[in-house]
Parts: C-alpha cells; structure tokens; sequence
C-alpha cells in the first residue's frame, strides 16, 4: 500500500494519555503525532471509520493549555509488535488554530530528534 501521508511522523518521547471525552475512559496513549493525525496504541483494536471525540490531557512543560479536545476518525489498525496492544492511525476533525498551534508546542517539545 502506498503511503498517503504528507505529514512527517513524530514519534514523541512521552506518551499522553488519551480520552475518550464522552466517557472520560483512558483509551490509549499516543505514540506518534503529526498536525493531521494521531498514532494511538491500546489495549483494545478501535473499530475502522469509526469518529471520537478525544481528550489529551498535556503536561505542565506544554505552558498554556492543559488539554486538547477533538473529534478524530480511525483510518487503519493492527497489532502492536507487543501483541498485547493495538496501534491505530487516527485523522483529526475540526482541530482549533489555538489547538494546532498547542499540538506544534508537543512534537517540538516531545519529540525524538531526527
């Protein structure tokens, strides 16, 4: 399968909780981000085309805000190399200015160096 991404992937260092914002359940934690999209890895596999609204809560490093809030769509899935886990490739809806500007502040600020 080709790759679609326009995004460079960055894998961050610290893995930010996810929330699904309806329940307030942790699902997952994030293990890739871009401004487009999330890699998340849990514990259960996400159903395919299936929209949330997730919640990042963002550390006391990030200055500013303390969460994200958006509604995100799962594009693909599979097993983790631990099989254990699940990875799944979210797309992001409807992301705030503000909230992508907060998301830029993360990679840099969590980021593997390249």
């Amino acid at each position: 399968m080709p790759e679609r991404r326009r995004q460079k992937r960055r894998h961050l260092i610290y893995y930010l909780e996810v929330f699904d914002d309806a329940t307030d359940r942790l699902i997952g934690h994030v293990v890739d981000m871009t401004v487009k999209g999330i890699m998340l890895m849990s514990e259960e596999p996400f159903e395919l085309n299936s929209t949330l609204r997730l919640r990042i809560d963002l550390p006391a490093e990030t200055r500013g805000k303390t969460q994200l809030k958006f509604d995100a769509t799962s594009l693909w899935t599979r097993k983790d190399v631990n099989p254990d886990y699940h990875c799944t490739g979210f797309e992001l809806h409807d992301v705030s200015l503000d909230d992508l500007n907060t998301i830029k502040r993360v990679i840099a600020r969590f980021k593997f160096k390249d």
